[in-house]
């Protein structure tokens, strides 16, 4: 059987590695064995940390909906509630968004939700 040789594979594929691993810190972004484990851990808090960001948003949307009710004299909770009750079919990102750049309008759906 004839023999292969597998430098220049090797070489690109070595080198792909390398380039992915550029600016991480001390022999991760030279030693091969290094870069592939830290490209490994990168992918996987990438994968779990775009799931995070979905929490985070919605948090905020939580908190800023909050901070705007508390004025109007009626807590998250309790709208939340009532919102869910009466059919209205705006969400926590839409809600929030109305609430900081259209106050009156936001205003007006409270009224709706507290009467």
């Amino acid at each position: 059987m004839s023999r292969v040789k597998r430098s220049k594979i090797a070489m690109k594929h070595r080198r792909n590695v390398l380039k992915m691993a550029k600016g991480f810190r001390f022999g991760r972004s030279t030693k091969e064995v290094e870069a592939k484990v830290a490209l490994r851990h990168a992918g996987a808090y990438a994968f779990a940390h775009r799931r995070d960001k979905k929490t985070d948003a919605r948090r905020l949307f939580t908190v800023r909906l909050n901070a705007a009710l508390r004025p109007l004299g009626i807590t998250y909770s309790v709208f939340i509630n009532k919102a869910t009750k009466k059919n209205i079919g705006l969400d926590r990102k839409v809600l929030s968004q109305m609430a900081m750049e259209n106050p009156e309008s936001f205003a007006r759906i409270v009224e709706q939700v507290k009467a």
